[in-house]
């Protein structure tokens, strides 16, 4: 770095007008060394008295120590009543144990399980209330202690009633689970509350970039990031135009230094201003900091299975599957769509005979609904509902087009006068959807996947929106238990393409039981 970039930068500060330089990343205060320089970074310990790395552990401690404390006493106390009472009632088999042989081997078991999640990296701070991964460490342990089991009986020639293998560890595994699920729930409120239980986040890149990923992450309180500033190449346009953006608290050659000085805990880099060997230095330069250093992919809402890392000549390249290339899950969603379609019809035959009744007897026309949707890759197909509405209502739609609560595409009243008595009472309980089942058993729909939309709503999609209908439209899907009806429709869009792009057998089990927690709290429903 030439000895005159100090000056330049300190003009630029003050409003100089100076030539763009696309090799600067700059704007280090002359009394610092920016960290873009090819020397290491080195932090002056007579300014910084304490460890920085030692202060963010500190710092994350006071959030993270009480919840992994909270985390694996629960998990204890699962293990130690759940075989306490197996070992009670073993006498049912035969097996006598006495009171100390019981406290004895629940005491052991709860640590052996404890210890397990432990040995699975189930008590890291980044894991615990993170959803999928702390799920994946509580199944694995169960397989693991099952395995345990099986090995130390038969090396030992010892007799373990089956019931201790097939009922106590999958109970435990369950209601492990439950309460981690609790813990989440708990952790969760807390970011929402009062932002504790948060990571202090930085995001570094250029301002369109940086302005995206600060929205999305300003758009839900409960993942875990707070942002308390930015760092961007020209701080100065950012202070001009970030009117109620978070603060610009240096540039991008400042980060580390931005760290230090405002307890930092996650830098997420995001755009394609730093990458390749700039982007190795900072994450040299952060080490001494106990920062987190976290890329943002240019890959908009595609995440999880759907992105497999495949190193190539000395490469860390990512790999996007596309959903149709997912054969084998796609064979595992049909046999859940006809296997669970089936059940679920079957248990619901009483409700919607007497709900068809009601609609029958009530008002004039027929109890079912017939309506012509799109399904995958625009092919046509019948869809059945019960008649929520009076006969024709589907032909007043145009004139009541400038009364829709919904922006978009997509029509939607809150109050609206074609709806039947019995057809609110059906809507404000997803009732007038169970027809949809003999839908999903034929193959027409999925449980699980975007809505179908109508003839005249597919012709006006746009590009991007027609990639929504490249799996089976479902009974219910990502946008309907994130909002429902109260989403407006570019948001609804969204996580439809997101859907699209990232499903998999257990996204479709998880959306399905929060679901049925959306249909029975009635949100969004109307």
């Amino acid at each position: 770095m030439s000895a005159d970039v100090g000056p330049r930068v300190e003009e630029d500060r003050l409003g100089g007008d100076l030539p763009p330089d696309p090799d600067r990343r700059a704007h280090p205060a002359p009394s610092r060394r920016p960290w873009t320089d090819r020397t290491p970074f080195v932090l002056e310990r007579e300014v910084y008295r304490d460890d920085p790395a030692l202060a963010a552990v500190r710092r994350r401690s006071a959030w993270t120590t009480p919840l992994l404390v909270r985390a694996a006493l629960g998990d204890a106390v699962v293990a130690l009543v759940v075989v306490a009472v197996a070992a009670v009632t073993l006498r049912d088999v035969g097996v006598r144990l006495d009171a100390l042989a019981v406290v004895g081997l629940s005491v052991l078991s709860a640590a052996g399980w404890v210890g397990t999640l432990a040995v699975l990296r189930g008590y890291e701070w980044r894991r615990v209330g993170d959803g999928p991964d702390e799920f994946s460490s509580i199944l694995r342990a169960a397989v693991a202690v099952v395995a345990a089991v099986g090995v130390v009986s038969f090396s030992l020639q010892l007799l373990v009633p089956r019931r201790m293998v097939l009922v106590v560890v999958p109970l435990v595994a369950l209601l492990t689970a439950l309460h981690r699920h609790r813990l989440r729930v708990w952790l969760r409120g807390q970011r929402r509350a009062d932002g504790t239980a948060a990571l202090r986040t930085l995001v570094v890149g250029d301002g369109s970039s940086v302005r995206s990923v600060v929205g999305d992450l300003r758009r839900s309180a409960d993942h875990g990031m707070r942002v308390v500033g930015v760092a961007v190449p020209l701080p100065r346009q950012w202070d001009l135009d970030g009117e109620g953006e978070p603060p610009c608290l240096g540039a991008v050659a400042e980060v580390p230094q931005a760290v230090v000085d405002h307890d930092v805990d996650v830098v997420i880099v995001v755009g394609s201003h730093l990458s390749g060997p700039a982007l190795r230095r900072l994450s040299w330069a952060l080490e001494p900091t106990g920062a987190d250093l976290v890329v943002a992919p240019g890959l908009v809402e595609v995440t999880g299975p759907s992105v497999h890392l495949r190193p190539a000549a000395g490469l860390s390249l990512l790999h996007v599957e596309r959903p149709s290339a997912r054969s084998g899950r796609l064979l595992g969603k049909a046999v859940l769509d006809r296997t669970l379609g089936s059940l679920l019809l079957l248990a619901a035959s009483p409700v919607l005979l007497a709900s068809a009744l009601a609609v029958r007897l009530t008002s004039p026309g027929p109890a079912f609904f017939a309506q012509e949707r799109v399904g995958v890759d625009g092919s046509l197909f019948t869809m059945y509902k019960l008649r929520s509405m009076v006969v024709g209502a589907d032909r007043q739609v145009d004139d009541l087009t400038d009364q829709s609560d919904r922006d978009g595409l997509m029509f939607k009243m809150k109050v609206d006068p074609r709806v039947t008595p019995v057809g609110r009472v059906l809507r404000r309980f997803s009732l007038d959807e169970l027809p949809q089942l003999w839908n999903v058993v034929r193959g027409d729909m999925s449980l699980v996947g975007p809505r179908p939309p109508l003839p005249r709503e597919y012709v006006e999609y746009h590009d991007s929106v027609h990639l929504r209908l490249r799996v089976r439209p479902g009974l219910t899907g990502l946008w309907q238990v994130s909002g429902r009806a109260d989403l407006s429709w570019e948001e609804s869009m969204r996580l439809d393409l997101r859907y699209v792009d990232n499903w998999s057998l257990a996204m479709d089990v998880l959306i399905l039981w929060k679901t049925a927690r959306a249909v029975l709290g009635r949100s969004g429903a109307y």
